[in-house]
């Protein structure tokens, strides 16, 4: 009961027209800046930290949250239209989105997008409100072997159900699992896989992967193929769901924020794997599985959903621990301390003002983004009218700009032509590019967790197993890999009864 009437101080708060503005200007920049290739919302916010200076921490707060939501949602607007994500928890929405986009459902697609951002948001705000303390608790039980249990099954669970074969997507997770090696050692400080390059020490960052990956990749594919293919605009379709549309994606928008939310309260978590899981049990539980990869929609709807739930547990790492789980929060967390706040357990008895403010904006910045993004839907479909070879010389220039504003290197500009014809030979031999991007994104934190642990345990590999979550996550695991052999022998088993029964049938 406290919680909720101080969820309606918040409200109060949040609703002034002073920070309701700030909340539309908020909601507006993210949506643009997630548009853009490579400028996500943690470069934005950063970006915006020396202008809100001036500003009472309350309303700059409440224009960052704006901004994180936007750019998550604009984020998967290119993602799903033109297959560029613009960060990286839009990587999944390229599956299925852009499918569909190219057979002319890309309105539905958006819509579907935007439905699971409100709905995930909405679910998740209010798991903040109601199980902050829980699942802060939760979160600083967990040790290195659970994380580095959870990352397993993120490798495991999406190269099983990607690509043609196990074995392809096992390399395509082998290719980023190798560039997530280019860089310092983050233990011993040595250089590995830099040839000799001080600009590679940082690493390859993931959004010049991504970027290469779908964008560059999928513009050099498009362009050897452009003269084989006729050049006829994707037509944009009619611009609402239906009722089918509906009913297979309804359950997805719930179940997504149950995935999302926990993960966004790990640290070290953030919205890559819980989008990765979504996509993966959304996938097995599909009545539809001859639509996925060519545009299942619950493949669009289950992602982004759980995806923006993560951004709400995020800030209950934040909050209460002091703890940020993604780059976004680690900037907020900046932006905490340049106001001289210190996020922590009493964090909401010292400023209550300013957090239940932040979390009711939250409500309010749902409800501004389902309002001013599901009636734009069919006018950013119609995007992928523009002839192809102007939209993909378009695609180009955006993602060299994003790129190049990751770290202002030139050298980004060339190891993003690198990955992106290594974006063009996977399309060209079948590879499934996700689990590479899952590789880079998941593999450092999964080397830095694996060597945690076994230092935990001196060495010893039964530190990797000494918790019933990380057995509980393996047994997980061990279920995916054993589940096709499983398949293939109830198979045989029941075609060589019904063999049998048909011999001795034709024999009375």
């Amino acid at each position: 009961m406290d919680a909720l009437s101080s969820l309606l101080d918040g409200f109060a708060t949040a609703l002034t027209p002073v920070n309701l503005l700030w909340a539309v200007l908020g909601v507006l920049l993210g949506t643009a800046i997630g548009v853009l290739p490579g400028i996500g919302p943690a470069m934005a916010v950063a970006l915006l930290l020396p202008v809100t200076y001036g500003l009472e921490p309350t309303g700059a707060f409440i224009m960052f949250a704006g901004i994180y939501y936007g750019a998550m949602f604009g984020g998967s607007t290119t993602s799903i239209l033109l297959n560029t994500p613009g960060e990286s928890a839009a990587v999944v929405a390229a599956m299925e989105g852009n499918p569909m986009a190219k057979a002319g459902r890309g309105a539905q697609a958006l819509a579907a997008a935007a439905v699971g951002h409100f709905a995930g948001g909405m679910i998740g705000t209010i798991l903040l409100v109601a199980l902050a303390p829980a699942v802060a608790d939760l979160a600083v039980d967990i040790g290195a072997p659970d994380y580095f249990a959870i990352m397993v099954l993120a490798f495991i669970a999406v190269t099983s159900v990607l690509g043609a074969s196990r074995i392809r997507g096992l390399a395509s997770l082998l290719i980023g699992l190798t560039l997530g090696l280019v860089g310092l050692d983050q233990m011993t400080g040595q250089q590995r896989l830099t040839f000799g390059s001080l600009q590679l020490a940082d690493g390859v960052d993931v959004v010049i992967v991504a970027v290469g990956l779908f964008a560059i990749g999928e513009a050099l594919w498009v362009a050897a193929h452009l003269r084989r293919t006729s050049g006829r605009p994707i037509p944009v379709g009619r611009p609402w769901l239906d009722r089918g549309d509906v009913r297979r994606t309804w359950k997805s928008w719930l179940r997504g924020p149950f995935i999302g939310f926990p993960f966004g309260a790990i640290p070290a978590g953030g919205a890559e794997i819980p989008t990765f899981l979504s996509y993966v049990t959304e996938k097995r539980l599909s009545k539809h599985k001859d639509e996925w990869g060519k545009g299942a929609i619950e493949g669009v709807a289950g992602p982004e959903s759980a995806a923006s739930a993560s951004a709400a547990g995020t800030l209950v790492s934040m909050l209460t621990l002091g703890l940020p789980t993604t780059a976004v929060a680690a900037v907020m967390l900046a932006a905490f301390q340049q106001y001289g706040i210190q996020p922590g357990p009493l964090l909401f008895e010292r400023e209550p003002d300013l957090v239940w403010g932040l979390i009711a904006s939250l409500f309010v910045g749902m409800v501004l983004l389902l309002a001013l993004n599901l009636p734009l839907a069919p006018l950013w479909a119609k995007l992928l009218r523009i002839p192809r070879p102007y939209l993909y010389a378009g695609i180009l220039f955006f993602a060299a700009v994003g790129a190049y504003a990751v770290g202002g290197e030139v050298v980004d500009l060339v190891i993003l032509l690198f990955i992106g014809l290594i974006g063009f030979g996977m399309r060209r031999y079948g590879l499934p590019v996700l689990p590479a991007v899952i590789g880079v994104i998941l593999g450092p934190n999964a080397e830095q967790q694996l060597r945690r642990a076994l230092q935990i345990s001196d060495g010893s590999v039964t530190g990797l197993v000494d918790t019933p979550f990380s057995v509980t996550v393996y047994v997980v695991v061990l279920l995916i890999l054993a589940w096709p052999l499983l398949k293939r022998f109830t198979g045989r088993g029941r075609a060589g009864r019904a063999g049998s029964g048909g011999v001795g049938g034709s024999g009375e």
